[in-house]
């Protein structure tokens, strides 16, 4: 049972770096670009990153989103069905 419930945390981990990648890594490839064109512009303003990040983790979100409750969905039922081999 003690391997169930470390196996069940482990899962619980990688379900949720596998859901936030997409919007993490759009995230830093907007920023990454968007200092470059700072470095390259000379523009100093901190607020210009934040925009274009916001608004392309928001994109990303909406785009995911289907696969995103699925998996979500998915995970619930598993531990759903678990429950009973937990209590005892």
């Amino acid at each position: 049972m003690d391997a169930q419930l470390i196996a069940l945390g482990i899962q619980t981990f990688k379900i949720a770096l596998l859901l936030s990648l997409p919007s993490l890594l759009v995230g830093m490839v907007i920023g990454l670009a968007v200092s470059i064109f700072q470095a390259t512009t000379s523009i100093n303003e901190a607020t210009l990153s934040f925009i274009p990040k916001i608004v392309g983790v928001i994109v990303v979100i909406i785009l995911t989103m289907p696969w995103m409750m699925s998996e979500t969905v998915d995970f619930a039922t598993e531990v759903f069905n678990m429950i009973p081999t937990f209590v005892q």
